[in-house]
């Protein structure tokens, strides 16, 4: 509900896309995903920009417009 109160809750204008996830919601998405296995090469990308990937595409549909130009 839009409520003064509530209204922090839902604010996204400090993030790069509305799409990417808050620091909130990656606390909770974050325990789901598998570590790294051992043995193996380091990451080399980051998780969670990878997750406000998909979370771009599912929001946006990537409509052409739409696109980053970053």
């Amino acid at each position: 509900m839009w409520t003064s109160e509530n209204r922090g809750f839902y604010d996204r204008s400090k993030l790069r896309y509305p799409s990417d996830v808050t620091n909130e919601e990656w606390a909770h998405i974050a325990p789901l995903i598998p570590p790294a296995k051992r043995g193996g090469r380091k990451r080399s990308v980051d998780v969670r920009e990878v997750v406000n990937g998909l979370m771009y595409i599912v929001s946006t549909g990537c409509q052409w417009r739409a696109v980053p130009k970053d």
